[in-house]
């Protein structure tokens, strides 16, 4: 049973990568937890392994004693001598568990360790590759697509993890054997059922490694990516700053005709991307991240609050449709966002001067 469990664990490391030495402590451990079982919570016991000799022993130890009193525990003078002329009171005495009931114990325990090690191994190697892919994107090929609920089974090459249907792009559909882009967003360490890692094509983080990947520039740090927000499947806005003033941001990031953005836009299922130029300046920021709308003015009113005064014919643009052109600009700059005409602008502060020119009277009349 030696020889083939050594035999085993030599093939299990060969073709997983599970080392020998850690499941040999695995099978130590299972082995002293059956024995407690089988001595009722006893713990009196050492397991010698050889991996040269490809053996496994286990020794009962026993405190050597003038009167016994646990014969499970202690074990007489008289009675250790006969087992090595070596041993002494107040010492302990080991002897070698008989080979039948060894081997009872060992193979369904071994069996067991085996199993559940070569699981717990595969697990820890996977946490191990996902950590490293984390807030990065991975190539999966779709295996299978629930029918039920929608959710995607894909390969991604470490493991089979399903895509789940609310962090799929509203509307995309796939087929059995596609190659799809897809994002780690997080790694389950401490988890023992469910899922390793969560996967997401909705994610911003998408995009921003989808354009590292396609624009050279922003690979090289030549171009950066201030600030990224997203509606899957419809509208992305993205920041971007030049450390060269020689370098367009924004015209590298789209390219010749639109050369270099496109097979982003592919990828993403033919959602709208608004590339914009970062500003250290909040008026100039807010205005860009308006676009395509036309901004006439910018008032900061706090610090992360401001009015944007549009023309009467730019305001259903600027605010977008159900909202989604300031919604998604808002979230960029981290401003909240208040659009109006010059028109209702004027109707409110007219309004407000009335408001403070009546309470003026009111008081010099209470005077």
């Amino acid at each position: 049973m030696n020889s083939e469990l050594f035999e085993a664990l030599g093939l299990l490391e060969k073709e997983k990568g599970i080392s020998v030495d850690y499941m040999l402590e695995r099978v130590e451990a299972a082995l002293i937890s059956a024995y407690k079982r089988d001595r009722n919570g006893l713990d009196n016991v050492r397991v010698e392994i050889d991996k040269d000799k490809q053996t496994i022993r286990m020794f009962e130890q026993k405190n050597i004693v003038e009167t016994v009193e646990d014969p499970e525990t202690e074990i007489s003078l008289e009675d250790a001598l006969k087992v090595n002329r070596k041993y002494s009171l107040g010492g302990v005495c080991e002897t070698e568990l008989k080979p039948k009931n060894f081997r009872r114990l060992s193979a369904q325990t071994a069996k067991q360790v085996i199993i559940q090690g070569i699981r717990e191994a595969e697990r820890s190697m996977m946490i191990k590759e996902y950590e490293s892919k984390k807030e990065e994107i991975i190539t999966a090929i779709v295996d299978k697509i629930d029918p039920d609920n929608e959710d995607v089974l894909v390969d991604t090459g470490t493991s089979k993890v399903y895509l789940k249907k609310n962090e799929q792009i509203p509307g995309e559909k796939f087929s059995v054997g596609e190659h799809i882009k897809v994002f780690v967003t997080e790694v389950m360490k401490e988890s023992v059922r469910g899922p390793l890692v969560n996967l997401s094509r909705t994610a911003p983080g998408l995009v921003k490694r989808l354009f590292e990947l396609e624009i050279p520039e922003i690979h090289d740090g030549t171009v950066v990516i201030m600030s990224i927000t997203r509606e899957a499947g419809s509208r992305t806005k993205m920041a971007v700053m030049s450390r060269d003033p020689n370098v367009d941001p924004i015209g590298a990031c789209i390219g010749n005709k639109g050369m270099r953005i496109q097979p982003i836009i592919t990828e993403l299922r033919g959602e709208k991307i608004d590339i914009i130029k970062y500003s250290e300046d909040p008026a100039e920021y807010i205005s860009a991240a308006l676009s395509p709308a036309e901004v006439k003015e910018v008032i900061i009113d706090s610090e992360r609050s401001c009015r944007v005064v549009v023309a009467a014919d730019q305001l259903s643009l600027a605010i977008g449709k159900e909202g989604q052109n300031a919604r998604l600009a808002a979230r960029l700059t981290g401003y909240k966002i208040d659009i109006k005409t010059k028109s209702a602008l004027e109707e409110e502060e007219a309004a407000k001067r009335a408001f403070i020119d009546a309470a003026e009277e009111n008081s010099d009349a209470n005077v």
